[in-house]
């Protein structure tokens, strides 16, 4: 079984690539500057990290699969992601950018409580983010930013000014995320069309009875995506989350099935996945502005 290193502090990280340490909390690397290799590491993530990596030297695999991960890309993780990574060891420079920053230095911060709104951080497969070569310069002029600051020394205005710093480059890594998705938007309609084919199993063959309402997870899995870089894809390319598609195919088939069959509601709501009858009662109130029955009947009317 392979060690798992939980890397819970900037310091750890730069002391096994043999780099210095300025702010306990944050840090930006420069592996070429390492005096130390690491040919494979098994991470479990417990600070930020974002890796801008200028040409191919290693493999990073997030579960089973390989990172989409080549020259001129950005990875981003998060506490709680565990990751794989292997050197190729014929390298003699290592042309990997890239900053760490622990939670601590986020609390009580704007930052800190918008960062869950940065999603990129828990994308998984085929999902990294290529850059252009512009696109590249900006976030290295970012990280050379931040890295003045922490040679400028610890004062009362260091933690305003790196917080601020890194929002900034996380919001370039959003906008870049977003000239992606456009770029992409070949691959983006055959994934929406897989997604909506799925969707449409996932009730023909009576999986909804069987296993419940359908969840995003389900679908991303299905598809190979992680579900925050899959709701983002989706909502980027039709407007709407994963989540409010389901319900619209949902209210449609309930709508079917009250207009064209004797099915009880509660026999219509176990069929679509629905624990409990008024759960269904009340998404369709919500979504049509009547309930089920209300809805038969006016449908009885102008049969």
């Amino acid at each position: 079984m392979d060690k798992i290193l939980h890397l819970d502090s900037v310091d750890l990280y730069n002391q096994l690539y043999g780099l210095e340490t300025l702010n306990p909390l944050i840090s930006v690397i420069d592996l070429n500057k390492a005096t130390r290799k690491m040919t494979y590491t098994h991470w479990n993530y417990g600070i930020y990290a974002l890796y801008l990596k200028l040409e191919k030297v290693c493999d990073i695999k997030y579960g089973r699969q390989t990172y989409d991960y080549q020259e001129g890309t950005v990875v981003c993780f998060a506490p709680g992601q565990t990751t794989e990574t292997t050197l190729n060891t014929d390298r003699t420079q290592l042309n990997v950018l890239g900053i760490l920053f622990h939670p601590d230095l986020l609390r009580g911060t704007s930052l800190g409580k918008n960062i869950k709104k940065y999603t990129f951080f828990s994308y998984e497969v085929n999902e990294a983010l290529h850059l252009s070569p512009e696109e590249r310069c900006i976030i290295e002029d970012s990280l050379k930013i931040i890295q003045k600051e922490l040679e400028h020394g610890i004062d009362k205005h260091s933690r305003t000014l790196l917080v601020n710093h890194i929002e900034l480059l996380l919001n370039y890594c959003m906008r870049f995320y977003e000239r992606q998705f456009i770029t992409r938007s070949k691959i983006n309609s055959d994934v929406l069309t897989r997604f909506e084919n799925l969707l449409n199993r996932y009730f023909e063959e009576s999986l909804a009875e069987q296993n419940g309402l359908p969840t995003v997870k389900y679908f991303a899995d299905k598809l190979c995506f992680s579900p925050n870089y899959f709701g983002d894809m989706l909502k980027k390319e039709t407007g709407k989350s994963p989540q409010e598609y389901i319900q619209e195919k949902l209210i449609e088939l309930a709508k079917e099935r009250i207009a064209g069959t004797e099915d009880t509601v509660s026999q219509i709501a176990y069929s679509l996945g629905f624990q409990y009858p008024q759960h269904l009662c009340r998404l369709f109130k919500k979504k049509v502005g009547c309930t089920p029955n209300e809805y038969r009947v006016q449908n009885s009317m102008h049969a």
